[in-house]
């Protein structure tokens, strides 16, 4: 059947994606025709019901109707996550205050922030904007997912918040529940496993030849050295990436309970493969 796939034009993404793309890891089942948008277009598509299989964020599966959460291909921070920087150091307090420019509204990284600071003030836009805007002066704070988790500091910048620090003290350890991918419940959960199986196939391909999936991943590499894309990939392509396991799982399960219990989220059936 033909499946049409939703991922990101970042690196560990690609990473994963790797083996089934390039056709070195193929399945009589599915035939893939992808898209490549970033997370937060992804989570929009995902609210109209665009994509059969897409990267979301943790965060917008709230939002999300009839889709299933694979339990492949997730984006887990062990300890490590989104950050807020700035150019000065700034109190929590006044934080709540500045503008702080989000990476988008259903991102993973902003529910978190609320979770850990509550209600700020703050400015959408992309992803990779948000160093630079930071840097001159156009916000007083980011928040900051993906490399930029890396390369905040060549800004200039100063760490002021570390989310997934926060998260693993608060949870007794728990990843950080950031990515996942989800299949439309159209296909019938007996397929979704099916395709959750060929996905993961595809995930120890690529982790079985780094070199190789590295490669392929450094068209996303959005000008970075492969040292340190490389260094990327590998904190957010790890073992609960092939297998959400039960920490993963209940990594998740306590976003969603924390983000209730605040008000930030509403109740919804959450489905995971």
């Amino acid at each position: 059947m033909d499946i049409t796939i939703g991922h990101t034009p970042d690196a560990d993404d690609a990473f994963m994606f790797y083996g089934m793309l390039s056709g070195k890891v193929t399945s009589p089942l599915f035939n893939v025709k992808h898209v490549v948008e970033d997370i937060e277009t992804l989570n929009k598509r995902a609210l109209t019901h665009e994509l059969d299989v897409t990267a979301v964020s943790a965060h917008a599966c709230a939002y999300l109707k009839e889709y299933t959460i694979l339990r492949s291909g997730g984006s887990f921070g062990k300890g490590y996550g989104p950050i807020v920087v700035s150019k000065q150091d700034i109190s929590v307090e006044k934080l709540r205050g500045s503008k702080i420019a989000i990476p988008g509204k259903l991102t993973s990284a902003f529910l978190l922030l609320e979770l850990m600071i509550g209600k700020f003030d703050y400015i959408e836009m992309k992803f990779s904007d948000i160093p630079d805007a930071v840097a001159n002066g156009q916000v007083d704070a980011g928040l900051v997912i993906h490399e930029g988790q890396i390369t905040y500091e060549q800004k200039g910048l100063t760490k002021l918040l570390d989310v997934g620090s926060w998260w693993r003290d608060s949870t007794g350890g728990l990843p950080v529940p950031l990515g996942v991918n989800v299949m439309s419940n159209h296909f019938g959960s007996e397929t979704i496993k099916k395709f959750d199986e060929f996905f993961r196939e595809s995930i120890i391909y690529g982790m079985a030849r780094p070199n190789d999936a590295l490669d392929y991943a450094m068209q996303y590499g959005r000008g970075q050295s492969k040292d340190l894309i490389d260094r990327f990939v590998r904190m957010y392509v790890n073992d609960v990436t092939i297998e959400m396991g039960v920490l993963g799982e209940q990594a998740i399960r306590n976003l969603f309970q924390f983000g209730i219990e605040k008000g930030l989220v509403p109740e919804f059936e959450l489905r995971i493969a």
